[in-house]
């Protein structure tokens, strides 16, 4: 027994030797009682990586990675305090899980087996991120936390949103001594019903406020993506990439070909696309794409076990949110990379499921790998 605290000892001090000096946010910032529970703010170390949680959504609010030169920058978006994310400000998803059902659904509007179901609308008409109230606005329990680890559950009821069954849903960020950032979800129902769960970081590989995120090279194993009409519901048609803007499958700058007329651009009012990854497999964890800055050398890898990965450039970004530095949140300063199923899915037949039965299990693995080019 003594030998065991002892080991635990000499780790918690090797952490500490190890962990860089960082102005980490306020941990009372984060404490408030929402719908009858608490809130609290974790902060979890691995490898280089620091990062701090809340459970409320599931936000990640602070992700501190080094540079070439070892300097360390909190490279995601958030807010300094738990208020800022429930008054919203027009920046309701930043760091959080999305769902039930993440993205869009057309109308609000599907069935199944044979039942029709209305979801409460929006986005231009349509549920977006599972709607007015979704996983994002919610307490979160903490099921266990550790240095590298924390895992939090929520049970969503029949009827939430609109969405049928009661489904328990189990989420996990894990810190690895590899540098990645591997979020894990699994969640199961007890009738039939749709899921499609992601996480909505926005990130700037040269820190919070750092300046426009077109110069950011951008890697994606997509040949082709689903276009969308003019409020972002897909066609149905999967459009090939080659000869567009779209084409990613060759690192390029984000901004290289962001001006050229293009009606998809047009609709998105820049990128705000789902991509169709090329995989290899069904099932497996494979590399989907890579994001890398050269000011600070940071590259982020994304590997998921999903069938696509929705870009989103900053359009709608327009400075009036506050970062957790005293900088504005600003137009095409960020960007997210959510892997996914497709949007609105369960009204496209040839889209992959997003169905889930009573016995089956819901799982969802992505990972955000990071490391430097010098």
């Amino acid at each position: 027994m003594k030998k065991s605290f002892f080991y635990l000892l000499l780790s918690v001090l090797a952490t500490a030797c190890y962990q860089p000096k960082l102005l980490l946010l306020d941990r009372t910032a984060f404490q408030a009682n929402i719908d009858g529970g608490e809130t609290d703010l974790y902060t979890l170390h691995s490898g280089a990586i620091t990062m701090q949680v809340t459970n409320f959504g599931g936000r990640i609010v602070a992700l501190w990675t080094p540079d070439k030169n070892g300097h360390y920058e909190d490279i995601v978006l958030g807010h300094a305090n738990i208020r800022e994310y429930i008054e919203q400000n027009g920046e309701r998803f930043l760091g959080c899980v999305v769902g039930r059902y993440a993205n869009r659904i057309a109308g609000g509007k599907f069935s199944l087996d044979g039942q029709d179901y209305q979801l409460p609308i929006n986005n231009n008409g349509q549920t977006l991120h599972g709607g007015p109230k979704g996983l994002d606005m919610q307490r979160w329990e903490v099921i266990d936390v550790n240095d590298r680890e924390i895992q939090m559950a929520y049970n969503s009821p029949h009827g939430d949103a609109g969405f049928p069954g009661e489904l328990r849903i189990r989420m996990t960020y894990t810190l690895t001594p590899d540098n990645e950032l591997k979020i894990h979800y699994q969640a199961e129902s007890d009738r039939p019903t749709v899921i499609n769960l992601s996480h909505h970081g926005f990130f700037n590989l040269k820190g919070e406020a750092g300046g426009s995120i077109n110069d950011h090279m951008l890697t994606i194993k997509a040949s082709a993506i689903t276009p969308v009409d003019s409020v972002l519901i897909p066609t149905g048609e999967l459009m090939p990439v080659e000869g567009s803007p779209f084409d990613f499958r060759q690192e390029k700058a984000i901004g290289q070909d962001l001006n050229q007329e293009h009606p998809q651009l047009k609709h998105g009012l820049g990128y705000d696309h789902n991509w169709v990854l090329d995989r290899k497999s069904q099932h497996e964890v494979e590399w989907a794409a890579s994001l890398y800055e050269a000011q600070s050398g940071r590259l982020m890898e994304i590997w998921t076990d999903q069938p696509g990965l929705q870009f989103y450039g900053g359009n709608f970004m327009d400075g009036s949110g506050k970062g957790k530095y005293g900088g504005k949140h600003n137009y095409r300063e960020s960007l997210a990379l959510e892997t996914q199923h497709f949007p609105d899915s369960p009204n496209q037949a040839h889209f992959p499921s997003t169905v889930l039965r009573p016995g089956e299990v819901y799982t969802h693995t992505c990972i955000y790998k990071f490391t430097v080019r010098r």
